[in-house]
């Protein structure tokens, strides 16, 4: 049994909050650049442009690569062999979220009621995901995402009746109905799977994943190849600006379903498609 002390999570969250939201992964980055080469529009090349040197800037003068620095999501796999001691592992997290975006100067976003609208001031609480594993690590990511994109995302119930190309069709349809919003070129996350919440956690975690690996299996990794070929047929451009770069890659993620269902759920990220992890 190892132990480890809650404020190593505290210490942990506050510097994975700070680094999301200024750098970039680096396959991220290369990705852009990728499209920034391949991007075919003059408006879309100017985007480009301006995305890269904004990247740029938000390394050298340490600033947050975005305004929205996002909602703070944890994702945590615990290993089964850790026993967490010196106090509480929820507010541990929390004061790591509340430090990273105070001490780091990230913009605080989090209203503690839906409806009444006030802000906490401190960005938390934080939307956490945990996962028991095998071992005595414990494996922390903090993905900081933002509601332009966040409020374009969609659920949908169908049915196993559908094809595999209408499920490719209904997700570039959500990327169509997106339009700008998202502020392209965006990152597309998807759940096929599992029931209605476990769907909508497997499009999130799929943001999560590095762009340049594509789903193990076959059949998932020919949908990705799909979807993004489609979305960027739509012509929508970098910052809605039309072009051939709507979209710098499709990420899948599945699970074992219910015989009468098939959920099929996008997460929207944009181009500061952001997370950073560490391992204790």
């Amino acid at each position: 049994m190892r132990e480890i002390n809650v404020s190593e999570i505290e210490n942990t969250v506050r510097d994975l909050c700070i680094k999301a939201n200024l750098y970039l992964p680096e396959d991220m980055e290369e990705c852009i650049r990728r499209g920034a080469e391949a991007e075919k529009s003059f408006a879309g090349k100017n985007v480009f442009d301006d995305i890269i040197e904004n990247i740029r800037v938000a390394k050298d003068e340490t600033i947050p690569i975005c305004q929205d620095c996002g909602m703070a999501v944890i994702f945590m796999d615990i290993g089964q062999d850790v026993h967490f001691v010196g106090g509480s592992l929820s507010e541990a997290i929390n004061k790591g979220v509340a430090r990273g975006y105070t001490e780091g100067r990230l913009r605080c976003s989090i209203v503690s009621d839906p409806l009444e609208r006030v802000n906490t001031g401190d960005n938390t609480p934080a939307v956490v995901h945990t996962r028991i594993v095998e071992g005595e690590q414990v494996f922390i990511t903090v993905a900081p995402k933002g509601f332009g994109s966040e409020n374009m995302s969609q659920l949908k119930m169908m049915t196993p009746s559908v094809t595999a190309d209408e499920i490719v069709d209904w997700v570039v349809g959500v990327c169509a109905a997106a339009g700008s919003n998202p502020c392209p070129p965006i990152v597309i996350g998807v759940g096929i799977g599992g029931d209605f919440e476990k769907c909508a956690y497997l499009a999130k975690k799929a943001l999560c994943r590095s762009v340049s690996i594509r789903n193990p299996k076959p059949l998932y990794a020919e949908l990705e190849k799909k979807m993004l070929e489609k979305i960027n047929r739509l012509g929508i451009g970098p910052q809605g600006f039309g072009g051939t770069q709507t979209c710098l890659a499709v990420n899948i993620e599945e699970a074992p379903t219910h015989i009468a269902g098939l959920p099929v759920s996008v997460n929207v990220g944009c181009h500061v498609t952001r997370h950073a992890g560490a391992a204790l």
